[in-house]
């Protein structure tokens, strides 16, 4: 299945044609809902990521800042997916942590963007969280670089 997809690149809009950017029809999730069900639910930027696989403008999180115990869930859904303990700066401008909790998270194949990346899923609903990347600190190496607004942060001791 092809998508046509619009991004504001460099100020200008565009939309472009690209491979199939959906979760991966493999991936089961056990929140069924319809488009009109989650508009319900969420706000539109959270609707805009978590649903339509977009992405917030870097440094537009106030979770960047975010230094207290606890953790983060899944706007959408409530899943805990990070813990306070793996968050890190990255200086990408989006909140970025070494390893999700347990099977917090899914993966796909993003062929967005003319590239190949690793897309990060909600375990739960199923929604788009962000990216993994290879570049992140030890012992994981890996850099699970999110969306603030697809995540809710809640701190340790209202847990």
């Amino acid at each position: 299945m092809r998508v046509r997809r619009s991004y504001v690149v460099s100020g200008f809009s565009r939309t472009v044609l690209c491979g199939d950017v959906r979760v991966n029809a493999t991936l089961q999730f056990g929140m069924p809902k319809t488009e009109d069900e989650w508009k319900e639910t969420l706000n539109p930027d959270q609707f805009y990521v978590l649903r339509k696989h977009g992405t917030e403008p870097p440094g537009s999180s106030a979770l960047n800042a975010e230094k207290r115990h606890g953790t983060f869930k899944c706007a959408g859904c409530g899943q805990p997916l990070f813990s306070s303990d793996s968050k890190f700066e990255s200086g990408t401008g989006w909140p970025s942590f070494s390893a999700p909790l347990g099977h917090a998270v899914e993966t796909s194949t993003d062929r967005s963007l003319f590239m190949t990346r690793i897309e990060v899923h909600c375990a739960g609903c199923g929604g788009h969280l962000g990216h993994e990347f290879p570049d992140g600190p030890p012992p994981t190496g890996k850099r699970y670089c999110m969306n603030g607004v697809a995540l809710k942060f809640e701190p340790e001791d209202q847990a």
